[in-house]
């Protein structure tokens, strides 16, 4: 058994769509995986990333401070990835976020973990407009707090064949005659999930200094009338764009806001308002995906490997040439 094999990593939220990513990384890297999530019994798929025993899901919830003390009980390392994209029932933006990057920062420390990395989000900032913007900073002023050693992840939009972005563009160029378009000179530096994960692991191994802050966004910058129209282009639909103003944007996800499942927030139409780009200082410091010698994937080179599924014929249009209408 290697000495990394030895190592124990928790991950809370290590199911989900980057923490599968990393998960399976660790694994592949030798070391022992802890999956920490609400439902085990619905991570089961984690296992297969490892040799028998290897990777192991476990039951904790952020709100709950004994599940996440047992969670993180004889781990070397702590990865969060937890966070939510809308409001519901319990879990709000300061009991999941704030609350709870709190408690695993704080538990963390008391168990004698050595490093912790805690995955934020790029346009983290305590006066943003956005609620969820706001809970993200305040987060980490949390985790700093208790944990001072700590390594912030701020990644722009993630997409990958999972995403919860590209995928519902796509689910509404199929499902809608017309593509509602908001904040379309927002600009946005889309990053790659597998990119991400990769930083990830490399924070957790120590191989960028600790304690610090890093941006990490894509190759290009798009607006998000570049995004509908590569939307479209991908799914080969023939949809009018109808722009939106964030006026009406906003009331009319506050109805749509109501469903079991929301297309779209009120806060999350004020996020499609502000930009959500690598900052000039983290450039200039080499606080991006630099710091880790990743090169970043483009969206040409991922989006379609999956958004033809959104296609009229699905996989048997995939190397079809002319646009359609469907």
């Amino acid at each position: 058994m290697t000495q990394k094999a030895r190592k124990l990593v928790t991950i809370f939220g290590g199911s989900g769509f980057i923490g599968t990513q990393v998960t399976q990384n660790l694994a592949r890297l030798g070391y022992a995986v802890r999956v920490a999530v609400r439902r085990p019994d619905l991570a089961g798929h984690v296992r297969m990333f490892g040799f028998p025993g290897q990777v192991q899901p476990v039951q904790a919830n952020l709100r709950y401070p004994d599940s996440v003390a047992s969670a993180v009980r004889g781990a070397d390392i702590v990865i969060n990835l937890v966070g939510i994209l809308n409001e519901r029932g319990g879990q709000r933006f300061r009991t999941v976020h704030v609350e709870g990057a709190s408690t695993v920062a704080e538990l963390a420390k008391a168990a004698g973990v050595t490093t912790l990395v805690h995955v934020s989000a790029l346009g983290a900032s305590e006066n943003s407009p956005s609620a969820y913007q706001r809970a993200k900073a305040r987060a980490e002023a949390e985790v700093i707090k208790s944990f001072a050693s700590a390594t912030i992840l701020r990644p722009s939009l993630v997409f990958g064949p999972d995403d919860d972005f590209f995928n519902r563009f796509g689910t509404l160029a199929r499902m809608l005659p017309i593509m509602p378009l908001i904040g379309a000179d927002t600009r946005l530096q889309p990053v790659y999930v597998g990119d991400v994960a990769a930083a990830i692991v490399m924070a957790a191994e120590g191989k960028v200094p600790s304690g610090k802050t890093y941006e990490l966004g894509g190759p290009e910058i798009v607006t998000m009338r570049d995004v509908i129209e590569r939307v479209l282009e991908e799914t080969r639909r023939k949809r009018p764009v109808l722009p939106l103003p964030l006026a009406v944007a906003k009331p009319l996800a506050a109805v749509v806001g109501l469903l079991p499942r929301p297309l779209l927030t009120p806060d999350q139409v004020v996020q499609l308002g502000i930009d959500n780009v690598v900052s000039d200082t983290a450039n200039t410091d080499k606080r991006t995906l630099a710091a880790f010698g990743i090169v970043p994937t483009t969206l040409d080179a991922i989006l379609p490997t999956y958004l033809w599924r959104f296609r009229k014929n699905g996989e048997f249009e995939r190397h079809a040439s002319p646009l359609i209408s469907g």
